[in-house]
């Protein structure tokens, strides 16, 4: 729904005024006193008004729990079932070819769980059987070779932190606002630990020719999901992996074996990999000509757009989050770039008028998911808030108008735009879009 339908022009304005002089007058709390002190008054009147705290004894300290070993393979517990990945019915025609989206406005830290980790499948999940898969690697290579899951784990591993987009993510928003929720806005990104074998190590043994310019990858599952991949990016930071944040790779994701390229776009990260080939050409496959291509206003496709751009996100407040009462609260978010490492993410109140620094958590990884925070006090007058983020090569986060006047509305990928979240005076929060 473009943003026009859903605030008034007029009102817009009015939001961003009043968010400007709140930014002025208190924006950034004066210190941690001030932040200890609104915190430890809001602290004293819950425990007041709870009926759990001191000197009732509530009923989970007066009996036993589970034993360990109860339950041998551990899960959430109950109180967080509403943390879930979530679909859009009318997004596609069926589940097999679909998206899953991550609650990323309830992530704690930089690594997404792995059963939170977004879905995308264009065939289904492929069930494979780790001691029946193979990996064939031939082409333009000095030795054609077949590789088992035994062989791949024999090679000498890594473990990096990456995120995986993809490049839909965003895509809904090109002609305006749509959904109402964080997840589904910006819910196509996740970040893990991932751990396998760089692919460079691999093809020691096979071996590249001189002419080879280019990798094609496939998948396992009934789509043969292919992707034609420079062979610079094949031999610098690529990976195959096996594991995802301490475990095997789940199912949904790639299990047992699943290419990462990082920094690129998700879907060049082939899942349940079983070939690797190498020739002297792209291949132009359905999924870099029908798809994964940019539309441009004159009607031409940009093709072979594979780095993911400098992105981020308001986690809190949020359509999901919202704000519960005047006070002091720490505004967090996300950010993120396929080319290197997040340098800065700058923080409005007022839709863009004004900007403070926001702080960046360590650890700070390349192409990985940057968790960053601002402390600021709200005075119940309605905010428009927005990130931007900029990464170490110096690009920074563009306007939906900016994006517009290159790529016009009709795309479906690489919309890295800012959101806008709108803070009512009630503290609930909407997604609009400025002009």
């Amino acid at each position: 729904m473009p943003a026009d339908d859903r605030v008034p022009a007029r009102s817009r304005a009015d939001a961003a005024a009043k968010a400007g002089r709140l930014g002025r007058r208190g924006f950034l709390a004066a210190g941690a006193g001030v932040a200890a002190a609104a915190l430890s008054g809001r602290a004293a009147q819950a425990t007041t008004d709870n009926k759990y705290g001191p000197p009732h004894i509530p009923d989970w300290t007066k009996t036993l729990g589970p034993g360990v070993g109860d339950k041998p393979y551990g899960a959430p517990s109950p109180h967080e079932k509403q943390i879930i990945r979530r679909t859009v019915d009318w997004l596609t025609a069926t589940k097999e070819s679909s998206v899953s989206f991550t609650p990323i406005a309830e992530q704690l830290g930089i690594i997404t769980p792995s059963g939170l980790h977004f879905e995308r499948h264009h065939a289904g999940i492929a069930d494979i059987d780790p001691k029946a898969h193979r990996l064939v690697v031939h082409g333009m290579v000095e030795r054609e070779m077949i590789f088992t899951m035994d062989d791949i784990r024999r090679f000498p591993s890594a473990s990096v932190v990456r995120f995986i987009e993809c490049p839909a993510n965003g895509g809904m928003e090109w002609r305006g606002a749509q959904l109402e929720r964080c997840q589904y806005v910006r819910g196509m990104v996740s970040c893990s630990e991932w751990t396998g074998v760089p692919l460079r190590t691999l093809l020691r043994e096979t071996g590249v020719k001189a002419g080879a310019k280019w990798m094609l990858a496939e998948g396992a599952d009934a789509a043969a999901m292919t992707r034609s991949v420079p062979i610079q990016k094949a031999l610098d930071d690529a990976m195959l992996c096996y594991g995802q944040n301490g475990e095997a790779i789940r199912p949904e994701q790639g299990y047992p074996l699943r290419l990462l390229l990082p920094g690129w776009e998700g879907n060049m990260s082939v899942k349940w990999l079983r070939r690797l080939e190498f020739g002297d050409q792209p291949w132009h496959t359905r999924e870099e000509t029908s798809k994964y291509t940019d539309l441009m206003p004159d009607g031409r496709s940009r093709q072979f757009t594979w780095f993911m751009e400098a992105n981020s996100v308001v986690t809190f407040p949020s359509p999901e989050r919202p704000l519960d009462g005047k006070g002091f609260y720490e505004m967090t978010g996300f950010a993120w770039s396929g080319l290197g490492r997040v340098r800065r993410v700058d923080v409005s109140i007022d839709g863009g008028r004004n900007w403070s620094p926001a702080r960046l958590h360590d650890p700070i990884y390349a192409k990985a998911l940057t968790r960053w925070s601002l402390p600021f006090r709200w005075n119940g007058e309605p905010l428009l808030v927005m990130s931007r983020a900029q990464d170490d090569t110096g690009y920074v986060q563009p306007s939906i108008a900016e994006l517009r006047k290159v790529r016009g509305v009709n795309s479906i990928y690489h919309n890295n735009s800012m959101l806008t979240w709108h803070v009512k005076a009630g503290g609930e929060v909407e997604n609009v879009q400025l002009k």
